[in-house]
């Protein structure tokens, strides 16, 4: 008898001991699900915060591309404004060449008696339709001067 109830103690006790093991693995599970939940959702944080970061870095990225082509943009404008206005004053440099040629064309022809009144009024209406271009060429020059 002693030896069943010895026996029947140690069983007892063997599962109880087993028992106890079953349901510290249990909550060693659960508490090692809850811990792989908890780092899965500080990754997603982490990930989602990286992410907010690229897309700061790419909006700034856009933002500076978009200065700077706007800036090269002002410069080319810049840049064609010098040209017309350069262009303009040639232009009224190469009328008023012109104006002198003929006013002199005009004053040896009649020095020298070779030139008819219908040439002399074909001249001066020459001379006259080039200071008109002139007087829009100087009027076009200072529009763009001001610009610039």
């Amino acid at each position: 008898m002693k030896k069943s109830l010895l026996t029947l103690i140690v069983l007892v006790s063997f599962v109880y001991l087993g028992n106890a093991q079953e349901t510290e693995q249990v909550s060693d599970s659960v508490l090692v699900a809850q811990q792989q939940i908890e780092k899965q959702k500080q990754e997603l944080k982490e990930a989602k915060q990286a992410q907010k970061e690229i897309d700061k870095a790419e909006k700034a990225q856009k933002k500076a591309e978009k200065a700077q082509k706007k800036a090269e943009k002002a410069v080319k404008k810049q840049e064609k404004l010098v040209g017309a206005i350069a262009a303009k004053k040639k232009g009224i440099e190469k009328s008023e060449m012109k104006i002198r040629k003929l006013q002199s064309k005009l004053a040896k022809g009649r020095t020298k008696g070779k030139i008819s009144p219908a040439d002399e009024s074909k001249i001066n209406q020459k001379v006259k339709k080039l200071e008109l271009s002139i007087a829009k060429d100087k009027e076009k020059l200072t529009k763009l001067q001001q610009k610039q």
